[in-house]
């Protein structure tokens, strides 16, 4: 049986072609399978964090301050006139009204003067009426009355004098207060300028703030605040003082906050913290739990970006309730890390599992 050469010769062609084919095939898959292996195993060996997705919405920029109750008003009760203190009728912690004796000194001699510019001033008096019958008849000049009338005005204006002088005796209240603190006793010499007793007004009280650089300007005069005491006192007030120049050692604005006190229960120096809104502003609520540090020791949380690679982002936390807290700072849209954030750095890329918010943990 003859074979034609030309069919031979294209068979072998046909033979060798395949045998090309199949043995470049093998080689160009192995690179492939191999790199899907490794992406395989590289997928396999990243960690593994919880995510959930928080997303912004719109939250009250709420001010926490510390700080502490003030009196409205304080004064020291001082002498106007020398003098032996002979009585001290209000005893320490009443509460008196405006003019009130705190400290009465000795009158000595004050009363005797007083009596004296009285009796000169009757004289002067006498003299005037008389020389203004002799006037008005034509016998004196009214030259001479006019000198006799400014007798008159000065042994009044003694008069006056003497009287304020003996009622310097009794030191009083300027204002209703508490007698808060005596300082003279009976017997004590005070010189003019000397204390007897501090008075404390203490309505309003004063819970006195401090607010940094960013929050003054972003506060205004007469706007509510919610306080809450050390004593566990719930109050509210208004702020009604800030000041116009910042502390140089703290770069602070004191400010205050004025809370009725009619019936004088809240007492000075007692420790409040001070709520103040200052208008709305996107946030996210997210667990308390999940606060991290990062390498400058900033508070913040760490979050997968896109990419799948962990982020750090600094927050602002700006309130705080059941839920977990506020915090600004975050994308609109964060996908944090709830579980696993303590294993993983900034930068590593991660495997998300991604957890609702029904079931994840507060």
């Amino acid at each position: 049986m003859k074979f034609n050469t030309s069919y031979l010769i294209a068979g072998l062609l046909v033979l060798l072609i395949a045998a090309w084919f199949l043995i470049n095939s093998g080689k160009s898959d192995e690179p492939e399978t191999a790199a899907l292996q490794n992406d395989a195993r590289q997928e396999q060996s990243l960690p593994v964090v919880v995510v959930r997705e928080f997303v912004a919405s719109e939250h009250p920029q709420t001010f926490n301050l510390f700080g502490r109750t003030e009196p409205n008003r304080e004064v020291a009760v001082k002498a106007e006139t020398p003098g032996l203190v002979v009585a001290t009728p209000i005893a320490e912690g009443r509460r008196i009204g405006k003019g009130t004796v705190i400290c009465r000194q000795d009158i000595d001699a004050r009363q005797a003067n007083l009596d004296q510019a009285r009796a000169n001033l009757k004289a002067r008096e006498y003299d005037f009426n008389s020389t203004q019958t002799l006037v008005d008849k034509g016998f004196k000049s009214a030259i001479q009355l006019e000198s006799l009338k400014a007798a008159v005005d000065g042994a009044k204006a003694a008069v006056k004098q003497a009287e304020i002088e003996l009622d310097n005796v009794n030191m009083r209240a300027p204002f209703g207060g508490v007698f808060d603190q005596q300082m003279a006793e009976v017997g004590d010499y005070l010189a003019p300028g000397q204390p007897c007793g501090r008075l404390v007004e203490l309505n309003p009280i004063i819970v006195a703030v401090d607010l940094t650089e960013t929050q003054v300007g972003q506060v205004t005069l007469g706007q509510a605040a919610n306080i809450e005491l050390v004593t566990g006192e719930r109050l509210q007030g208004k702020l009604k003082f800030i000041q116009a120049s910042a502390k140089a050692s703290t770069r602070t604005f004191g400010a205050e906050i004025h809370v009725p006190n009619p019936d004088y229960t809240i007492k000075a120096g007692v420790t409040a913290n001070a709520s103040l809104v200052a208008g709305m502003t996107r946030a996210q609520q997210i667990p308390g739990k999940i606060l991290a540090l990062d390498e400058e020791g900033l508070v913040g949380v760490r979050y997968v970006d896109e990419t799948d690679h962990v982020r750090f982002a600094n927050i602002n936390i700006i309130d705080e309730d059941a839920g977990g807290v506020w915090v600004t700072g975050l994308p609109e849209r964060a996908l944090i890390i709830i579980e696993g954030q303590s294993f993983v750095a900034k930068g590593v890329k991660v495997k998300p599992s991604y957890t609702p918010l029904s079931s994840a943990t507060q």
